[in-house]
């Protein structure tokens, strides 16, 4: 079978950026994108803070964009889910339903799921009012009465965000302990519009008849008693899951599962593999540093494979004569 230079898998704004570089330096790249290519950016209503867009894009139509600007420069696309990846040996091995797949690099850009409190009425009403992502969509309520529900340095970091925007805080959790540090949770009791609620539970979300969030039904773990909570919104910070499964056991995380890379680096614990965006990034998760590590995940790939004498499928010359000046930017 023929050797790919690099395969990426991953469908959000890591991978297509590295996509995009990769074309554009000859390396004719293939994108397993998966069938929820996207990621995240897919339940996102509006997306204000991705330079470029003025006016705002939804999230949606970002990732189209981002993705016909990589196919332009003549990325493959397979929206595929990868299976299995073996990376034990060079080159490389990823499966997919359409066969097998060798490439003397690969980039990791599979990104990360929001945990969720797995109760329908949450599902019914994401994107009207339930969220996971203050920095992203907490301007959207400015002037209402926020919930967050977690007991987490997570939870609590972007509950003092909101503060900026809600009339109300409530941070919701269901004990008396946080898990976040002690210093944090002294520092959310000094903001005047932040209300901690322990030990409490969310039974439902409330709204679906309207279709967005008027308020949630908690019920009191110890006592059984419930209450309703007025609401506007309600993030949902309860931590994330790094999409590892394909490389656990190969290539090096951390405790929580995310791919270690090098400091300041994409590179990983397996040389000529790199990891972008979410799925290595625990702390920032917003498409514009993802995008950004796809871009160094990209260039390092570019660098190492120079090194490596890779033996993976040439660069069309006609077609690079067409991409006129391939170098990055």
């Amino acid at each position: 079978m023929p050797v790919e230079n690099v395969i990426i898998i991953g469908g959000g704004p890591a991978a297509y950026t590295a996509a995009l570089y990769l074309a554009r330096a000859g390396l004719d790249p293939l994108c397993i994108e998966g069938y929820g290519a996207g990621g995240q950016l897919l339940t996102t209503t509006t997306v204000d803070n991705f330079p470029g867009f003025p006016d705002g894009i939804p999230g949606p139509d970002l990732m189209t964009q981002m993705r016909a600007q990589a196919e332009r420069l003549q990325t493959r696309f397979l929206m595929e889910d990868a299976m299995t990846v073996d990376v034990s040996n060079r080159p490389f091995t990823i499966t997919s339903p359409s066969g097998t797949f060798q490439s003397e690099a690969l980039i990791l850009a599979t990104g990360a799921t929001a945990k969720t409190l797995g109760l329908p009425s949450e599902e019914a009403l994401q994107n009207r009012g339930v969220a996971y992502c203050a920095v992203c969509d907490g301007p959207l309520f400015t002037g209402q009465r926020i919930a967050v529900v977690g007991g987490g340095d997570a939870a609590l970091t972007e509950a003092m965000y909101l503060t900026t925007f809600a009339t109300e805080v409530v941070v919701i959790h269901r004990r008396h302990e946080f898990r976040a540090a002690n210093i944090m949770v002294e520092q959310a009791r000094q903001y005047e519009n932040l209300s901690l609620l322990v030990p409490w539970v969310v039974e439902r979300v409330l709204g679906e008849d309207a279709g967005r969030v008027s308020g949630a039904l908690l019920r009191n773990p110890e006592t059984g008693e419930e209450r309703v909570e007025e609401l506007g919104a309600m993030f949902v910070a309860i931590g994330h899951h790094p999409n590892t499964d394909l490389v656990a056991g190969q290539v090096e995380c951390d405790a929580h599962g995310y791919v270690v890379v090098d400091p300041g680096r994409t590179s990983t614990s397996v040389p000529g593999v790199f990891a972008a965006g979410d799925v290595q990034d625990p702390v920032f998760r917003q498409a514009v540093t993802s995008a950004g590590s796809g871009c160094m995940a990209a260039l390092e790939a570019q660098r190492w494979l120079a090194q490596g004498r890779p033996t993976g499928r040439r660069p069309d010359t006609k077609r690079d004569e067409r991409l006129g000046d391939r170098v990055s930017g």
